[in-house]
């Protein structure tokens, strides 16, 4: 295949480069209230865990593994997030490994927040709020928390006690068990407490090898009374040796459980309204994998251990077996239970509900009619990762379980017992916990059109309502790029990834309808350096050729989507491409790891490297071209630790007082100016946050504020028609857009 060239080079860009600082700007000088919301998607991240308030009706917290704390709003019916306050430097602690509630005190709401425990990771910290999460206290830990690791499902590692709410007990993965006596404020390790929960046997023993450690600890309220410390405290760890521990003493010393069942490892305990405790298994921590499991009773009265497993492994006929994820009771009637079932692949994971103390169990989705309407495309994903099931204390009609992608809740569940159907409503609203992967907000069509982890991406008309995702086919578990003509708006290119690689699919496609349908390429790149799909794409500017740059391969052109392709010329593999947004023949590349600067006056065919380039590098962690999008030959680029710079016949530019740019992006111009606005998370003047300049850099607005940081921004984009108006693509909290307080 020879692709001919086409446009022209512009000659003024490959000349000699001088990096100069535009003229001084008055960097932050000021100020700009935004109003943010999230672009809803309804759904789309694992809520890892529930918890209902016992003692008031509506009141309940959600917990998630990348995406922060939620509260439900009973009267608006919908979850309001706490945690979009942390911010860049704080971004770890949007992973929320445990959350508790003070039983005798509806204000107090306890966070054990943290994301990973990889040495680049910052330790853990308990955020303990006074005002149902309004505002936090911080605590740092002195150890790392893992709320996205495995186990993550497990709970509730961290716990009020009942009976004197001063004293909180936090299991950690690798640390033991640690106690509170001052709400939470200050702590102190556990000496006492079996060495199995810090040993090898506490840790996954899957390939991941993570360490699990003491996933719950659950009081039992009846041993003591109120204002002194509950003598009986239980603690799980995740061990198939007998992880479940009892403390007779307030936590001063503990003993293994006599007669518990081993070789499973404990995962939720829960009491019901006799003092029994029930409790749910699986031989691994999920949610990756988990491959039988059992559900068990015990009676401390007695010391009984009575299996109520709702279903045998036979059931499963065609999977390669499966745990159960949790079990919850119904305050008012401890004969009533419900238990989920965890990575049964076939016939699929079930809800199983018992009316009898667990002798004999009903499934509930058999009987069951789901409800799309609030987020349409989850009719295409089927109920998976129930890690967590709750019954309201308040109303035994109302269950909550959790899935991958959001929360399911039942409103008639005792119609099951009148021989009737249970109604199903994805109660998700304002929980969009999703990871987008890329945004563009083209100038003609939907404002924004955004591709995701897991839920692959989105058309947003509607910025407020929950739309369809891209029709397939294709379908891919992520979108990882898009793009868009800049002279032909309406067509679009994507590339994504699928879980589990299939040869069958071509990840890359593209839309002539501004992504309302899409069509596969023809075929992807074949021969040595093709790589894996995903990686980045790029369109240019009349939408005649298509760069991909493949994962772990090198870049390729065509000019037919995908029917013939070729190795473009002249780059380097790390290298970054972008087309003009005007000018058909004029590509820009950019290689983050050298500081290379690359131009292509040919279409794309070839690059050359331009004299200068950017200087050293050595510490660049990510490199953005943001082709202008009315002016031929200007291109903006940014990255980490080098800030924003301009790049155009005139020669490079460094924006001033721009230290440090994590995410950049190009809006609509202010009315009366011909540049776009700037938008830029990173460092102005000294302070890191999120940024506006509507003069090319020479002066920024702040518009982020101390509610609203969002933890993590991976990249963001102006709209293309709105001045003002900014999208973000978080590192959990789904895309938020912000505008202009009116």
């Amino acid at each position: 295949m020879r692709i001919k060239p086409g446009g022209r080079a512009i000659v003024a860009l490959a000349a000699a480069l001088l990096l100069r600082v535009a003229s001084p700007a008055h960097a932050a000088a000021k100020a700009e209230p935004y109003t943010w919301a999230n672009v809803a998607i309804g759904g789309g991240g694992f809520v890892t865990g529930i918890e209902f308030h016992p003692a008031e009706r509506g009141l309940a917290y959600a917990r998630t593994d990348v995406g922060g704390a939620y509260r439900w709003d009973a009267a608006a019916r919908r979850w309001i997030p706490l945690t979009d306050w942390l911010g860049h430097d704080d971004a770890n602690l949007m992973g929320i490994e445990s959350l508790a509630l003070d039983p005798a005190d509806p204000q107090r709401v306890y966070l054990a927040a943290g994301t990973y425990t990889h040495e680049r990771a910052g330790n853990g910290a308990i955020l303990r709020s006074t005002d149902r999460g309004a505002s936090f206290e911080r605590s740092d830990l002195p150890f790392k928390l893992g709320g996205n690791e495995l186990a993550r499902g497990n709970g509730e590692r961290l716990a009020v006690d009942p009976n004197d709410g001063r004293v909180l007990f936090l299991g950690s993965r690798a640390h033991g068990l640690w106690r509170s006596e001052d709400h939470g404020a200050r702590w102190k390790r556990v000496d006492a407490f079996p060495a199995l929960a810090t040993s090898e046997s506490a840790s996954a023993s899957n390939w991941r090898r993570q360490a699990i450690g003491i996933v719950f600890v659950a009081f039992d309220p009846a041993s003591g009374q109120a204002g002194a410390p509950t003598p009986v405290v239980y603690a799980g760890v995740s061990s198939r040796e007998g992880g479940l521990f009892r403390s007779a003493d307030a936590g001063r010393s503990w003993q293994a459980v006599p007669g518990q069942p081993t070789g499973l490892r404990p995962n939720h305990m829960v009491r019901d309204a006799r003092g029994d405790f029930l409790l749910s298994y699986g031989d691994e921590p999920g949610p990756d994998a988990m491959g039988n499991g059992a559900v068990w009773r015990y009676s401390p009265a007695s010391g009984r251990w009575t299996e109520i497993t709702p279903a045998p492994q036979s059931s499963d006929l065609q999977g390669d077996g499966f745990g159960w994820g949790a079990v919850a009771v119904d305050a008012s009637n401890p004969d009533t239970i419900v238990a989920t079932t965890f990575n049964r692949w076939a016939p699929g994971d079930e809800v199983y509900r018992s009316t009898d103390g667990g002798r004999s169990w009903t499934p509930v989705f058999a009987r069951s009619e789901f409800d799309h309407s609030a987020s349409p495309w989850t009719a295409q994903s089927r109920p998976h990762w129930l890690a967590d099931i709750e019954i309201d204390p308040h109303d035994p009609d109302r269950v909550l379980f959790v899935t991958g992608y959001g929360v399911w809740a039942s409103r008639d569940m005792r119609a099951l017992e009148r021989g009737g159907t249970v109604h199903w409503a994805f109660d998700d609203a304002g929980l969009d916990e999703t990871v987008p992967l890329d945004l563009i907000s083209p100038p003609q069509g939907a404002p924004l059109v955004s591709g995701l982890g897991d839920i692959d991406g989105f058309r947003h008309d509607d910025l407020r309502r929950t739309t369809v995702q891209f029709a397939a086919p294709p379908r891919y578990s992520n979108t990882e790029s898009l793009d868009y003509a800049g002279q032909q708006p309406s067509l679009l290119v994507r590339s994504g990834h699928l879980h589990g690689e299939r040869g069958d699919v071509v990840r890359a496609a593209y839309s002539r309808d501004g992504g309302g349908t899409w069509t596969a390429f023809a075929r992807e790149p074949q021969g040595e350096g093709a790589g894996k799909g995903a990686g980045r794409i790029a369109i240019s500017a009349d939408g005649s050729r298509v760069i991909w740059q493949t994962r772990e391969g090198a870049h390729w052109i065509t000019d037919d989507f995908g029917g013939r392709w070729q190795k473009v010329r002249g780059l380097p593999a790390s290298a970054v491409v972008a087309a003009d947004r005007v000018e058909a023949g004029l590509w820009y590349g950019f290689d983050p790891v050298s500081g290379g600067l690359y131009i292509s006056g040919n279409g794309g065919v070839s690059f050359e490297a331009t004299a200068g380039g950017v200087g050293e590098i050595g510490d660049w962690f990510r490199g953005e071209l943001l082709p202008a999008p009315n002016e031929a030959s200007v291109v903006y680029f940014a990255a980490s630790w080098r800030g924003l710079m301009r790049w155009s016949p005139k020669g490079l530019e460094r924006m001033p007082g721009v230290a440090n740019a994590y995410a950049a992006g190009l809006g609509a111009p202010k009315p009366g100016h011909s540049s776009p606005s700037l938008f830029v998370f990173g460092d102005v003047g000294g302070e890191t946050g999120l940024y506006r300049s509507d003069d090319d850099g020479r002066r920024w607005v702040r518009i982020d504020d101390p509610r609203h940081r969002f933890g993590s921004v991976r990249m963001l984009t102006g709209d293309a028609r709105i001045h003002g108006r900014v999208y973000l693509a978080t590192g959990g909290r789904g895309v938020i857009y912000g505008e202009p307080q009116k």
